[in-house]
């Protein structure tokens, strides 16, 4: 069979990746081998961190939900389970923009969480199983002896 050369894919691939390395500092935009190796490395770093900005900024939202929570006389942690207990589903993001635009409203959003126990309080008292009917123990011999004496005589 004959030999086929890979001229055009291989072509392809190399441009591909040149294309991509453009930008990048010395040989490694101008070579195929070194740009390869930073373009490998560009696209892993840029997968970690697209994960750890989330990360990032979960910690600025629950930084900033906790700096306004202080200032409304409540901890981080009491205001969202507070909110937890009262139903209410606000995610942390825009707590973080409530907090920052909207200092009332935030405010008003604390005094749910405080009443927040209070009301799951009453609703678990309210929502409390009633107490189930048990059977009388088993009569011991003695026992059955008398209530059948107290039976016959009657």
């Amino acid at each position: 069979m004959a030999r086929i050369k890979g001229s055009t894919p291989t072509r392809n691939r190399r441009k591909r990746i040149l294309k991509a390395a453009s930008g990048y500092f010395g040989s490694k935009h101008l070579l195929y081998r070194t740009a390869h190796e930073q373009v490998m490395h560009s696209w892993k770093y840029a997968y970690i961190h697209r994960r750890e900005l989330k990360r990032e900024m979960r910690k600025l939202w629950i930084a900033r939900i906790n700096a306004a929570a202080r200032m409304n006389g409540m901890s981080y942690s009491r205001l969202m389970h507070g909110l937890k207990e009262a139903g209410v589903s606000v995610n942390r993001k825009m707590l973080s923009e409530i907090a920052i635009h909207n200092p009332e409203d935030f405010a008003k959003i604390c005094e749910t969480a405080k009443n927040g126990k209070v009301a799951e309080a009453k609703k678990a008292e309210a929502e409390a199983p009633k107490p189930k009917r048990t059977r009388k123990k088993a009569e011991t011999a003695e026992e059955k002896v008398e209530t059948a004496a107290e039976t016959v005589v009657e």
